[in-house]
């Protein structure tokens, strides 16, 4: 099912009086671009260039260890820089329109979709001495559908070159405040495909804006520093970030609940789990700060 635009849905200009305000972000964090309609963005001079990405995304009804709603699978590309971004690139406006141009994009990077007009969402005028306005584009698809696409990607023209691999967002926050969506908001992304996320997420009410707001916030806050255990041999071998340590409590309080996951190589790995969740009881560490379980 196409996701109809917030824009889009407006329709022609009407013939008096001013357009209703257009939606925006209003995360704090996060610095506002200006939004413009379709049509604004198709009124501009031949000196703007046009990007049109798209963001592909289907209902998930999974559970992350059998109690952690996924709500929705959202598709992300790992690029050649290492950046995240969104599928898609460059139109030019002399030869394509914008949907036909997004679509050869996509055809060298996923191979087997195509987006219309009903799938725009919105467009922005980026920041910089670059005259460019980013349109986005949003499309709902069965998780069947999603997953097709994610193995249509790995025999693409882009794959391994231009495009390292395609990623999903999680939606989640642990209960430490940085799994999940914070620490993948964490990463670096390629010029406007952060706030193209976030925008995405707010306007089609995949994440609560209250959830976003918290995310952004807990990717702001100075990570811990190296906890020192005296520079000893076991110090040393247990010299980790408060952050890892963290982790390695989720981790392991996940496993403990769920003995079934725990075969072969599973143990192995729980024994250093549980080595350090005792590292965190000599550092003082409370049970807040080990982050146990997810929310």
């Amino acid at each position: 099912m196409a996701a109809v635009g917030t824009m889009a849905a407006m329709g022609p200009l009407p013939a008096m009086g001013a357009l209703p305000p257009l939606p925006t972000l209003g995360v704090p964090g996060v610095p506002e671009l200006k939004p413009l309609t379709r049509y604004d963005a198709m009124r501009l001079g031949p000196g703007w260039s046009h990007s049109c990405h798209a963001m592909l995304y289907a209902p998930n009804p999974g559970m992350l260890f059998g109690r952690i709603p996924l709500r929705y699978a959202v598709l992300m590309q790992m690029r050649f820089d290492g950046l995240l971004g969104f599928p898609g690139g460059f139109v030019d406006r002399r030869y394509w329109s914008l949907e036909d141009g997004l679509n050869r994009v996509l055809g060298l990077g996923l191979g087997c979709v195509r987006l219309t007009e009903a799938d725009y969402l919105c467009s922005h005028l980026t920041e910089g001495p670059h005259r460019v306005v980013a349109h986005f584009y949003a499309r709902q698809l069965t998780l069947e559908e999603l997953h097709t696409i994610e193995i249509s990607a790995v025999h693409s023209r882009d794959h391994g070159m231009e495009v390292m691999g395609m990623v999903r967002v999680p939606l989640y926050t642990q209960k430490d405040r940085m799994g999940g969506l914070p620490n993948f908001l964490a990463n670096s992304f390629v010029g406007t495909a952060k706030f193209q996320l976030l925008f995405a997420l707010k306007i089609l009410n995949m994440v609560p804006e209250e959830k976003l707001a918290e995310a952004v916030a807990a990717t702001q806050r100075p990570k811990k520093g190296a906890i020192d255990h005296g520079g000893g041999a076991a110090g040393h071998h247990h010299h980790k970030s408060g952050n890892e340590l963290a982790r390695a409590g989720n981790e392991l309080g996940e496993r403990a609940e769920h003995p079934g996951m725990l075969h072969g190589g599973a143990e192995q790995h729980l024994v250093g789990l549980e080595g350090d969740a005792e590292a965190l009881e000599q550092v003082g560490l409370g049970a807040d700060e080990q982050g146990e379980g997810m929310e």
